[in-house]
């Protein structure tokens, strides 16, 4: 059927609601019809359903969207004479409801709008009759959207979608200022008020980005879903951001000159509303809690074992999380400076039917009936490589010491870096492969590390340390007159504790101008098994510690490569010869003298930042009271 233009404005539900866009292509249309007196198609684009006013069958326009186009029209009269599509199909009673509201919403802000022009305060009413009206009226799909993904069980793979870290926005190798970015990290920080959000997504735990969201004038009530979606984000959860990069000055996030504009935000992983404690008060330094404990607002003091019973979560925390980045740069580093040293890496055996250290320090197992032990080191192995003519050999592997000591610098597992290497002539052979490493190890944190560093710092202050170009020894002879003159009480053959070894540190700070130091010839009876003993008083040793701000971070020595004088020393000791018998038959066939060191990786990153405690500086430490998380 077709229908007049005059009967199509009336037939728009007498003051058919439509988009101004439709509204002027519905004029043009009757426009054409009345000039050429002939009647206006069907198929018009503004017509999307069949309705039946008065006795015609017309087409209405869409729902989405209603604006009010005229105030006087005709309210259309909707029985329940079934309403076809325009091919003739009955709508379905969800269709034919959404007519029905449609028409009564119409007639409503019809009548009111009538009832308001004719007041003194119509104007006002008029302005809410509007808003009553635009709160109940369905909108045309907006240009921005909220997902929630669900459980990711790869179900497709996006190749070619492109993710943009964080880090480079702003930068000039990043995405250009006014291109749509998608980036995905954990949603740090959030503030959803009246009609704007601000989002801010960290990435990787150093980097922040802001993203925002305003109100959309044209889809009101779809701004508002939006809106409450995005407070309905809890904090930490993992959510991706697509919208427009744009130029902007914030001061709350790391990408201070730039932010997203949002149109679309998808969640990925729902956080729990309530975390085990704030990574914000996780991440205040010492000094910012002190100073508060004198205001009526103090922050919360948060325990260690609060911490490392959520260690994931306390590894958010940027300086926590850097630390663990620097760990992996001292691997890489040590790694790189023995290998251009001319190392290669092993791998030795965890578990041993031995003690390599002696003593009763070690765990112990049972091994299909045979009693065995995990490695308190790879000391044995490293030797009977240097056996087997690998001339120089280092690795990076688990420590266990069943040490029970409950101290800020101890750790039951670690992971240790040992090297071991033939030299010629001196034991100073090896001192000087270790005092180079350790240099290039401590120039190249600074120079690939220094974000994390900085990071680190600010909650935890230190300085890079003071070293020497060439190896700074200090013999142990000299060192106890150095304690002694200090007005300290040592014995002369006891090993050095814990507070003599942190007044040392200061002293040859003082006069060598070094926070990092060799002391070698410690006495042979604080020290292992295979130490060689000095050549011109076997009471020392030929071995060495090497100390950074005042605190043990490495021990070596030259080992005993001759097999009578190593068995002798074994028993000297009282340490049973059986476990050992391969380790000493190894040096019966030819052993050139040889020497190396062990380093608790941990504890040198603990010494290196200045660190309060030695967990800090373990992903998971264990220690007398803790084997868990």
């Amino acid at each position: 059927p077709m229908v007049t233009a005059q009967g199509m404005v009336h037939v728009l539900f007498g003051c058919a609601a439509i988009r101004p866009a439709m509204a002027r292509a519905s004029a043009m249309s009757m426009a054409a019809a009345r000039a050429s007196a002939m009647s206006v198609p069907l198929t018009a684009p503004v017509l999307s359903a069949y309705v039946r006013t008065k006795s015609v069958w017309v087409q209405r326009a869409p729902l989405k969207n209603v604006r009010t186009m005229e105030s006087s029209a005709a309210t259309p009269d909707i029985d329940d004479t079934p309403i076809v599509d325009e091919n003739g199909v009955p709508l379905s009673k969800n269709a034919m409801k959404k007519l029905r509201k449609a028409a009564q919403i119409a007639a409503k802000k019809a009548k009111l709008k009538a009832e308001a022009d004719g007041t003194a305060d119509g104007e006002g009413r008029s302005a809410n009759v509007n808003q009553a009206v635009e709160e109940v009226v369905e909108e045309a799909p907006a240009p921005y959207r909220f997902v929630s993904a669900g459980v990711t069980q790869s179900t497709v793979d996006l190749p070619d979608r492109i993710y943009s870290p964080v880090h480079s926005l702003g930068t000039p190798d990043g995405p250009a200022i006014g291109s749509d970015v998608l980036v995905r990290g954990r949603l740090a920080n959030q503030r959803v008020q009246g009609n704007s959000a601000f989002l801010v997504l960290r990435m990787g735990a150093l980097y922040t980005v802001q993203a925002v969201f305003f109100k959309d004038k044209e889809t009101p009530m779809q701004s508002k879903e939006m809106l409450n979606a995005l407070k309905g984000l809890t904090t930490e959860s993992v959510i991706e951001v697509r919208g427009q990069l744009r130029e902007a000055t914030v001061l709350s996030a790391s990408q201070s000159n730039v932010e997203i504009g949002i149109t679309e935000v998808k969640l990925v992983s729902l956080a729990a509303p309530k975390l085990p404690f704030e990574i914000e008060d996780a991440a205040r330094s010492e000094a910012e809690v002190e100073a508060s404990e004198m205001t009526d607002r103090p922050f919360p003091r948060l325990g260690q074992d609060l911490r490392l019973n959520n260690r994931w979560i306390d590894l958010r925390v940027p300086a926590n999380n850097a630390i663990m980045v620097v760990q992996s740069q001292m691997c890489a580093l040590f790694r790189e400076a023995l290998t251009s040293q001319g190392f290669i890496e092993l791998h030795t055996p965890k578990l041993v039917a031995g003690e390599s250290e002696g003593g009763a320090g070690v765990f112990r197992t049972d091994y299909f009936g045979q009693p065995a032990c995990l490695a308190q080191s790879p000391q044995l192995y490293k030797q009977m490589a240097i056996a087997a003519d690998m001339e120089r050999v280092f690795e990076v592997g688990p420590v266990f010491r069943a040490e029970n000591s409950n101290t800020r610098r101890h750790l039951c597992e670690f992971t240790g870096l040992d090297m071991e290497m033939a030299f010629n002539n001196h034991y100073m052979e090896v001192i000087r492969v270790l005092h180079t490493m350790f240099s290039q190890l401590f120039v190249g944190l600074e120079s690939r590390n220094a974000r994390e560093l900085t990071v680190i710092r600010e909650q935890f202050p230190s300085e890079m340390p003071r070293f020497t170009a060439e190896p700074c020894v200090v013999h142990w002879e000299q060192a106890m007159q150095m304690l002694r003159d200090a007005g300290e009480e040592v014995g002369g053959f006891d090993d050095l504790s814990t507070a003599h070894e942190r007044l040392l540190g200061k002293l040859v700070g003082e006069e060598l101008g070094t926070d990092f130091y060799f002391l070698d010839r410690f006495p042979s009876a604080v020290r292992p098994f295979y130490t060689m003993p000095c050549p011109d008083d076997p009471r020392y040793s030929n071995s060495y510690d090497l100390f950074l701000r005042g605190e043990e971070i490495c021990s070596g020595a030259q080992r005993i490569h001759e097999p009578r004088m190593l068995t002798e020393s074994i028993a000297s000791r009282g340490v049973p010869l059986e476990p050992l018998k391969d380790y000493v038959e190894s040096m019966r066939f030819g052993m050139p003298p040889h020497g190396g060191a062990g380093i608790g990786l941990e504890r040198l990153v603990f010494l290196y930042l200045n660190l309060d405690n030695v967990r800090k500086a373990s992903m998971f430490p264990r220690d007398p009271n803790r084997c868990n998380p």
